[in-house]
């Protein structure tokens, strides 16, 4: 199957800054979230000054839950840890249930972890695959949300097509994701921020920079919300819109299959 616009924007020949052959990237990807996935929420903390939780909050109002015992079925995808999860789950009603899926076995065990402690378990499902090849069938979802976890897809076209392949018609897909801001100044605080504290406080906290520079640098080579919106219509979603927070730090898109 041909993916429209796939020059748009071309995310698997990099790593970060540096220049990666294709079907390299994912392998690189999947040490860094090994290496934090029992960090994950301090890594969220320090990108975004813990203002993620906040974004993530907006996000799964977004959502439009049911509150009764209406059937509502999630897909969260590279969210193995849980935090969308968790949020939907409190906001909606019992009818609610989440199926998360992640590329990365570490970050699902930490969900896995998490949601047993919540005695949540029961209305969630854990699997393990690529966001590139979902394994569902059409039209499963009612919605599909994706936080911070586009930018590390290396083939970013497929996995907006197989996000819309797997909703409902009328369901919609979320997508939250660090943006370029847009405020005059503030872009010069950000990346001073970004780039000379965020690896230190890395190096300090969970004793390797090297993964946090990465995902630094991986946030600069992301598109602007704009064009990423382009690329959710290329993928055939509808009504597309995109919301920047705090300043365009980050960006929330959501897109609908009518």
């Amino acid at each position: 199957m041909a993916f429209p616009d796939e020059t748009r924007f071309d995310n698997e020949g990099h790593f970060g800054f540096a220049d990666v052959k294709p079907g390299e990237k994912q392998g690189l990807v999947d040490d860094v979230f090994h290496k934090v996935a029992s960090r994950y929420d301090l890594m969220n903390d320090l990108m975004s000054g813990g203002l993620h939780r906040a974004w993530k909050s907006a996000m799964v109002t977004s959502l439009g839950l049911p509150r009764g015992a209406r059937t509502f079925k999630l897909l969260d995808v590279a969210g193995g840890t849980g935090d969308i999860a968790f949020r939907a789950l409190k906001r909606g009603g019992e009818g609610v249930s989440v199926t998360e899926l992640d590329i990365n076995g570490a970050m699902l065990a930490v969900g896995r972890e998490r949601a047993a402690e919540r005695k949540l378990a029961h209305r969630m499902e854990f699997v393990q695959g690529n966001a590139e090849d979902l394994p569902f069938p059409d039209r499963s979802f009612d919605a599909v949300t994706i936080a911070f976890g586009i930018r590390n897809v290396p083939r970013i076209p497929k996995a907006l097509s197989e996000m819309r392949r797997v909703l409902k018609t009328g369901g919609k897909a979320l997508v939250l994701e660090f943006s370029k801001v847009d405020v005059p100044g503030l872009d010069r605080v950000y990346d001073a921020f970004s780039f000379n504290l965020i690896p230190r406080i890395g190096q300090m906290v969970a004793g390797d920079g090297e993964p946090y520079r990465y995902l630094v640098e991986s946030i600069r080579k992301f598109p602007d919300a704009e064009t990423f919106a382009a690329m959710m219509r290329d993928a055939g979603f509808d009504e597309v819109s995109a919301t920047p927070m705090t300043g365009g730090v980050a960006a929330l898109h959501v897109g609908f299959r009518i």
